[in-house]
């Protein structure tokens, strides 16, 4: 049976000295490594073993009874959370580590929520119990009081597969035929067990266990339950599907993509598809990689429930379904920041452009651009530590020096009005005309389409070449030159001429359409919001509240849990990102706060911001929103205030 396992927790709760504990009781290692004497089985990177934190999801293998693991290492840094998603999407089962000293953290209650979003049964290790101030039961119904009222402890209440009286009651109050079943004839072990898996695998039950992982305390006891708690059911018989999780490039700069098998066979020479339907990519597998750690074995053969590396896929990307697969997995934890990449100018910057592709690759969630006009790289990032690890990647890899401008907020605009937008093209030999309705729609909605136009003014064909070019990049918005969202296009109809019209010239339509649609309405400036949860003695409400009021935030009704007070609500990233020291030094470091990227709502500085850009709407070289007319064998420029009169679909 293969079972993939994923580790996850708050920075230093240990969740990496955990999987060295378990490496070395399966004697899959021969010793076991240190975070602090860096040297770690899976923190094999120079910039982990100086930071003394794990940056990417590395895996490692081990065999127990029948079964063969493959242990998913993520990081527990909220800057690297975008890398721990993506391995989330393979995962089986997910152990999540907490200190019994600090308990739930801000990043535990983001990983559970990312657990129960991609439904991956969940175990939980209450760590460093052997620590002054450790309290595991304490941490045990802090799980309760803020994740999930499922979870039992099988520290005490689970020996060699049979259950204790507290154990046997919980479990029969949550099946309805168990309990029946105990009703009339009492506990029956191997039914109580199976039912548990059972219970387990479909998320209704969480176990969990406590002990040190630096000590070695209670490791065996928890590595045999989790064997005996965990199955899963690939089949090799059926065809082959698969999903991405990650790309890397090995040191002979080698493309490498990391897949989880899901069912059926693959072996070397095999050709498999990707891109779903619309982008559909059909290649070779020239290598199949069995990694462990750092090094790997070449194999022919991989089948279901393998997690394994090829070489000969030269486009795919993290999330993206392989076989009969088709649907590409989608990510939450997305940026709100971005960064300019700054580099001496004696080194060409497109070759810096080359490297930092390279990156992209392997993080998505950079989203690495390139400003034609200014010459500059930009890049998203999730916060400043991941700057910092990006320059020592760089030096690490391509043997140059980068440095990264202030992070900056990343702003959209939308529309609060309904307007119709017209766009013609037709300088000499040319000749496009497309009509746009744009509608406000909810927010965070994104871009949608739709089209009412007739098939006697365009072909299908024409419409949805319109619609690509729409959906082909973000569009900007007039206020200051950042994306559009939360509008609905429609396309209401457009022209074509039989002789004159070629590749491109609806793309100039349409941008012009969509951009003198922007000209007529009312545009709005948004920005990122976190949603906050945040946990605090009662005592303390009232300055955070007005910490938060005096950010532009605002707060659900407080919730009481004792003497501590539990608030939710919305603030500005732009005026929370720097909030974590303050707040740690309010608590004495013994509070919770939680901050995750919630949307896009109307900017509470609107106006500031956008003297800040100075975005000329009149001067962006890739829009205009005037059209182009033709007479007389001539091609003349219209406004887009007086367009309308001159356009030959109206």
């Amino acid at each position: 049976m293969k079972k993939t396992i994923g580790m996850f927790a708050h920075v230093d709760a240990g969740k990496t000295t955990l999987a060295e504990q378990l490496l070395f009781h399966t004697k899959a290692i021969r010793q076991r490594g240190r975070v602090d004497h860096q040297d770690t089985f899976l923190d094999t990177h120079e910039i982990e073993k100086q930071r003394g934190i794990t940056v990417f999801a590395d895996q490692a293998m081990f065999s127990l009874n029948e079964s063969n693991y493959y242990l998913i290492d993520t990081p527990g840094h909220v800057d690297f959370s975008p890398e721990m998603e993506r391995a989330i999407r393979v995962m089986d089962y997910a152990i999540v580590i907490l200190s019994a000293v600090e308990g739930i953290e801000g990043h535990t209650e983001t990983v559970w929520r990312l657990l129960q979003k991609h439904h991956v049964p969940t175990f939980f290790f209450i760590n460093k119990t052997d620590r002054v101030g450790a309290d595991a039961l304490k941490v045990l119904e802090e799980i309760r009081a803020n994740l999930t009222t499922d979870v039992f402890d099988m520290t005490e209440t689970l020996t060699k597969g049979k259950m204790n009286e507290e154990l046997i009651e919980f479990m029969a109050e949550r099946n309805e035929s168990l309990l029946e079943i105990y009703m009339e004839t009492g506990y029956q072990p191997d039914l109580w067990l199976e039912t548990m898996k059972k219970l387990i695998q479909e998320k209704q039950i969480s176990p969990c266990a406590s002990g040190s992982a630096l000590q070695d305390i209670g490791i065996s006891s928890f590595l045999e339950k989790l064997e005996m708690l965990t199955s899963t059911n690939y089949l090799s018989e059926e065809p082959f599907a698969g999903r991405v999780y990650k790309i890397r490039y090995d040191e002979k700069g080698t493309r490498i993509t990391f897949i989880k098998a899901l069912s059926g066979t693959l072996k070397v020479r095999d050709e498999i598809s990707y891109g779903g339907d619309k982008n559909l990519i059909s290649e070779k597998i020239t290598q199949i990689r069995m990694y462990n750690g750092t090094k790997f074995k070449a194999v022919d053969l991989v089948s279901a429930g393998d997690i394994f590396a090829v070489t000969g896929l030269t486009s795919a990307s993290a999330g993206d379904g392989i076989g009969t697969v088709k649907e590409k997995a989608d990510y939450e934890m997305k940026s709100a920041l971005q960064s300019k990449v700054m580099v001496d100018p004696s080194i060409n910057v497109k070759e810096v452009l080359r490297c930092f592709k390279i990156l992209d690759a392997e993080d998505p969630a950079l989203n690495v651009t390139w400003e034609e006009r200014t010459q500059e790289i930009h890049i998203h990032i999730m916060g400043t530590i991941q700057l910092e690890v990006l320059k020592l990647i760089v030096k690490e890899r391509f043997h140059f020096d980068v440095t990264f401008a202030e992070p900056e907020i990343l702003y959209k605009e939308t529309i609060s009005s309904e307007v119709i937008g017209y766009g013609h093209f037709e300088p000499l030999g040319h000749y496009a005309e497309v009509h746009l309705k744009l509608e406000p729609t909810a927010r965070n909605s994104g871009i949608t389409f739709e089209s009412v136009c007739h098939t006697d003014h365009l072909t299908v064909g024409t419409q949805n070449v319109i619609r690509n070019h729409l959906f082909e990049r973000d569009h900007h918005g007039i206020l200051s030159g950042s994306p559009i969202t939360d509008v609905k296009i429609t396309l209401l109809t457009g022209r074509a001429h039989i002789k004159h019209t070629s590749g491109g010239d609806f793309r100039e339509a349409a941008y012009r359409a969509l951009r003198q649609g922007l000209e007529k309405a009312t545009n709005l400036l948004l920005e990122p919001f976190y949603d906050f949860k945040i946990k605090i003695d009662l005592d303390l409400i009232g300055k955070v509240l007005t910490d938060i009021q005096q950010a532009h935030g605002s707060f659900d009704p407080p919730i009481t849990d004792g003497n501590k007070a539990i608030l939710t609500g919305k603030v500005p990233v732009a005026t929370f990102m720097n909030y974590g020291p303050e707040f740690a030094s309010i608590t004495q470091g013994k509070g919770i706060l939680n901050l995750v990227v919630g949307g896009y709502y109307p900017c509470h500085n609107q106006t500031e911001v956008i003297e800040r850009k100075s975005y000329n709407k009149d001067a962006d070289p890739e829009y205009t929103s005037s059209s182009i007319f033709c007479s007389k064998g001539q091609g003349y420029s219209v406004s887009w205030d007086h367009a309308e009169a001159e356009m030959h679909g109206l």
